[in-house]
């Protein structure tokens, strides 16, 4: 049994475990491990991956084929929107509307929507200051950018992503995730019909779960150790 094979069980075990019968979708977070890592892991069954940088995501995903389905989760730059238009499933971190509306306009009209995440600006301040900020579309904005989204063609609102300032302990994380979750519901009540919240890493992601997740994001507890400052 590969080393892939047996994290997998360990992960799928732990899932288990933090839910009784809710779906919940394994993103494998590659950035950093080379694609012989990315084929071991569908030999055993994964199909989800995301990719941090556009750069080292295109050789994978050429590699790869028809067999896995790619998520882009690191920032999305304009300059960057139309080869992630043109190669990846999934774009979980969008944060404008700029953004959003250059996806859409450069997404082939031939293939099946984008599927898209709002990218969801963490609440309560990091405990490592200013140098722990993230990106993500302020939640007083969140509306108004879904329905922007909602409204776009060759893209799908899917729901939210979240990735929450580094350093939080359990309880911490438990706000945070119960806040977004809070969020992604009120997106509903207005007739989103969203299905995903992606939200939980190898770390944390039974806390996401147990606040709603439907998507976690997982790169070392599969692939092992990768270059510091790596989601996941």
């Amino acid at each position: 049994m590969t080393g892939i094979t047996e994290h997998l069980g360990e992960i799928r075990a732990r899932v288990a475990k933090a839910t009784a019968s809710r779906s919940v979708t394994l993103v494998a977070v590659s950035k950093g491990h080379p694609v012989a890592a990315v084929h071991g892991a569908l030999a055993a069954g994964v199909r989800h991956f995301g990719e941090n940088y556009l750069q080292e995501a295109l050789p994978k995903i050429a590699a790869t084929g028809r067999d896995a389905v790619w998520h882009f989760i690191g920032r999305i730059q304009s300059n960057k929107t139309r080869e992630i238009a043109l190669n990846f499933a999934w774009a979980q971190t969008v944060t404008s509307a700029r953004i959003a509306e250059r996806l859409s306009a450069q997404r082939p009209h031939h293939g099946a929507p984008l599927q898209v995440c709002i990218q969801l600006e963490p609440g309560a301040p990091g405990p490592a200051g200013p140098a722990s900020a993230r990106t993500g579309c302020p939640r007083a904005e969140l509306p108004a950018l879904a329905a922007l989204v909602s409204g776009l063609p060759r893209i799908q609102l899917r729901g939210l992503m979240v990735l929450p300032h580094a350093g939080l302990d359990a309880e911490a994380l438990h706000v945070e995730y119960r806040a977004a979750r809070a969020q992604f519901d009120a997106l509903n009540s207005l007739g989103h019909e969203l299905d995903t919240l992606s939200m939980g890493m190898s770390d944390d992601f039974e806390i996401a779960i147990g606040e709603g997740s439907t998507m976690i994001r997982v790169g070392t507890a599969l692939f092992g150790s990768r270059p510091a400052g790596g989601q996941a």
